[in-house]
């Protein structure tokens, strides 16, 4: 049996190998880090991640970036020029994370736990809502392939809470990019029954989107509004959840409120018709009383 040939690397691809190696050790310097990190940020070489997890402290420079915005963000007048940095960092650990070889050891190292404090800001300046976008685009990423232990480890560090909180809270982008997260945690059938495990959890999840379906009635946005048409659909995969949407789907999407805005789009068309349609049969008792009683809290 022959042995697969070694792939040899031109000589324009060891230039921008060396370019990166390079950059990686300007990341070790103050002087010359925000540069460096603002180039490496630019950089699209599908062996990144790796270089980057691997490299020498080059994971530590990335953490302390992060960290050493923590005192800033409890006051509203946080600098651009702060949050553009952090975010060159965040930018970088998205790589890491989204990257199969590396994102087993990233949620080891717990390191999406360090991007929470960003995501739970609410102040609304540009610095603080780049910086909510940016860290939402690290966990993000983890979602992205829907990896069962990626999705376990938000599930167990509450990453939950602080997309919902985003969905009602933040601007069109960062809504559409916690809802994104929460369609693909619904997606897993470990998030899915998650979070239809227990009335306070289905409650929270489904007040949110019914927040938003409200909210668009006034504001509409079609991308959210699609969003959340179909994590209600996913949630009727669920035999808990489809029995408590029964009583607490929100009128307007049942009544044709939003069918103007769905009729150039066949996919959200039919995914509003196949949750209608499997909302039709009755629901368990047991389950009714669940949702009466959270109406009711």
């Amino acid at each position: 049996m022959s042995e697969e040939p070694i792939p040899v690397m031109t000589p324009q691809r060891q230039a921008e190998r060396e370019k990166l190696y390079q950059l990686m050790i300007e990341l070790a310097y103050p002087a010359s880090r925000e540069v460096a990190l603002l180039e490496l940020s630019k950089k699209n070489d599908p062996d990144l991640a790796p270089m980057l997890w691997n490299s020498f402290g080059t994971s530590y420079t990335l953490l302390q970036e992060v960290v050493n915005v923590y005192p800033f963000i409890s006051n509203p007048i946080l600098k651009a020029n702060q949050s553009n940095r952090v975010c060159y960092a965040l930018t970088l650990l998205q790589c890491v994370a989204a990257h199969p070889g590396t994102r087993p050891a990233f949620l080891r190292g717990q390191i999406p736990v360090y991007v929470y404090p960003f995501i739970s800001t609410t102040f609304k300046s540009k610095p603080f809502e780049q910086l909510r976008l940016n860290s939402l685009g690290v966990i993000g990423a983890l979602v992205e392939t829907d990896d069962t232990e990626a999705i376990s480890f938000l599930l167990s560090s509450e990453v939950v809470p602080l997309c919902l909180s985003n969905m009602i809270k933040g601007s069109k982008l960062t809504k559409s990019a916690a809802i994104k997260i929460i369609e693909k945690i619904l997606l897993n059938k470990t998030g899915l029954s998650y979070i239809c495990e227990t009335h306070d959890r289905f409650a929270r999840v489904a007040t949110t989107l019914g927040k938003m379906t409200i909210r668009m009635m006034k504001y509409p946005c079609f991308r959210v509004l699609k969003r959340v048409v179909r994590c209600y659909l996913l949630i009727t995969e669920n035999e808990l959840g489809r029995s408590a949407l029964r009583v607490c789907l929100p009128d307007p999407l049942r009544d044709g409120t939003f069918s103007s805005a769905m009729q150039h789009d066949p996919c959200a068309k039919q995914w509003l018709k196949t949750l209608l349609k499997n909302l039709e049969s009755r629901a368990p008792a047991v389950m009714l009383q669940v949702v009466e009683s959270t109406e009711g809290s």
